[in-house]
């Protein structure tokens, strides 16, 4: 689980990221979920778009759907655009900043 300021940190990394995943009028498919997959074991950070015109579910929902299959989290979704963040434990790229103790 994302604490707001790691989620802020993440959602400053993906200002500059490109957008490599495309959900469009097949809405979501096995191959998707294994783009997405690879993908977020490189990198960490992705970053997708749902064509709204053609695509049959909201950006909401394949966010939430896509990070369902790869068990990666939701960063943000603004507009058609979403970002997902999942470790990579083995090599991680991106160090979160620490979570505060209370």
């Amino acid at each position: 689980m994302l604490t707001s300021k790691q989620r802020a940190f993440l959602r400053s990394l993906a200002v500059n990221a490109d957008t490599i995943l495309m959900v469009g009028k097949n809405g979501i498919s096995d191959d998707l979920i294994q783009q997405a997959g690879d993908a977020l074991v490189k990198r960490e950070l992705i970053k997708g778009k749902v064509l709204t015109e053609t695509s049959p579910i909201s950006p909401r929902e394949a966010a939430e759907k896509i990070a369902d299959a790869t068990k990666s989290e939701v960063v943000q979704v603004i507009g058609s655009k979403f970002c997902l963040y999942k470790r990579n434990h083995k090599e991680p790229k991106i160090i979160l900043p620490k979570q505060s103790r209370k």
